[in-house]
């Protein structure tokens, strides 16, 4: 510590004054222009230069898309680290510090209320929480919100943001894309729309599984989307993959993809969309 720095420090400003700058600057990750926090949340966390959607959590998505007082499912209970797995670090610690980060115990969460008063159950990952990694409870949430909407006979959304299967619980994480699968197909049987909402980034199992089952798909802007990373493609097909690659406007260009939707759009969108696969949700 040079003597300009210990001077400062014993003024007792600097680390204010630092902590004060963080806290009304973000830097957006696409342009690397310098926001206002509060410009930037407004904006519902798309960058006002660019268009750039960030990511948000489940409580902020569900509160984006479902009309107020809606109701929050409790997250299912499960059997914790059934495999005793450890690697640089015990998944037991790696669950608590994921919860101390996040208000919720585990990466999907599942609200029941309506969308401009029609009924709907919406189920949000949460990247955040280990990179939205699918889990025992990601499968179970999954169900218990497919059953809610059965019971309720409306609509499914689900908001989609994962790394893949969470490695931490093997085979067992595995299991949930053909149980999250079945249940998209009790749901169709039940001649009950369910739409998935692509957001970034939306990858590996989930991909793989009821992220691409949906009657409609909406990604947001520039989401990346897809099962393996473009780098292993690549050396697996040894071909240089085009440019946009795995994001969603090449996506729906190539038809994979429905629509490509604006963060402020999107719950209007699914209004539309729920008006038009289930009439009667909006008597």
């Amino acid at each position: 510590m040079n003597w300009f720095t210990r001077v400062r420090n014993s003024l007792g400003f600097s680390d204010e004054k630092k902590a004060s700058e963080k806290d009304l600057w973000i830097k957006c990750k696409s342009c690397q222009e310098m926001l206002f926090v509060q410009e930037y949340e407004d904006n519902l966390s798309v960058c006002p230069r660019c268009e750039h959607h960030g990511r948000i959590n489940a409580d902020a998505r569900l509160a984006l898309l479902l009309d107020h007082g809606f109701e929050l499912l409790p997250q299912p209970q499960v059997t914790e680290d059934p495999l005793k797995f450890k690697d640089s670090k015990k998944y037991t610690d790696r669950l608590k510090d994921a919860r101390a980060k996040n208000p919720h115990d585990d990466a999907y969460s599942v609200g029941s209320g309506t969308i401009d008063g029609r009924p709907a159950v919406v189920g949000v990952q949460d990247f955040a929480f280990m990179g939205g990694s699918m889990g025992m409870a990601v499968g179970m949430a999954f169900c218990a919100g497919a059953e809610r909407a059965l019971t309720r006979k409306c609509p499914y959304i689900v908001v989609t943001a994962a790394g893949g299967a969470r490695m931490q619980e093997g085979i067992l994480s595995l299991m949930q894309m053909p149980r999250a699968t079945v249940m998209t197909r009790r749901l169709k049987n039940a001649g009950l729309p369910y739409i998935v909402v692509l957001t970034d980034p939306t990858t590996g199992g989930v991909t793989a599984s009821y992220a691409m089952l949906g009657d409609i798909h909406i990604a947001e802007p520039g989401a990346l989307i897809g099962f393996a990373g473009q780098r292993v493609i690549q050396d697996t097909i040894r071909e240089q993959l085009p440019e946009g690659f795995q994001r969603a406007e090449y996506l729906h260009k190539h038809g994979m993809v429905d629509m490509v939707i604006h963060r402020r759009d999107l719950k209007d969108t699914l209004g539309n969309v729920i008006d038009y696969l289930q009439p009667q949700a909006a008597a």
